[in-house]
């Protein structure tokens, strides 16, 4: 399984918190990408484990507006 920024905003608006199969449905009927739907089928059956947010399936995901611009002044 790998995530990228790209694959990863694809479940911004997402239900949360949702379970696997709630968030591989929500991928299916917004016409996510394919490789979207593999990493969620990726995702450990947990007897209904409720996800609350993209953090819970990529930790990495970037929260804040300084995760996604390079700000030449601080350097």
């Amino acid at each position: 399984m790998y995530w990228t920024l790209e694959l990863a905003s694809k479940l911004e608006d997402a239900p949360w918190p949702a379970t696997k199969e709630e968030l591989l449905d929500y991928a299916n009927r917004i016409g996510a990408p394919a490789e979207v739907i593999e990493n969620l089928n990726e995702l450990e059956d947990e007897e209904e484990e409720i996800y609350e947010s993209i953090l819970d399936i990529w930790p990495d995901y970037p929260t804040q507006d300084e995760d996604f611009f390079f700000d030449e002044e601080e350097y």
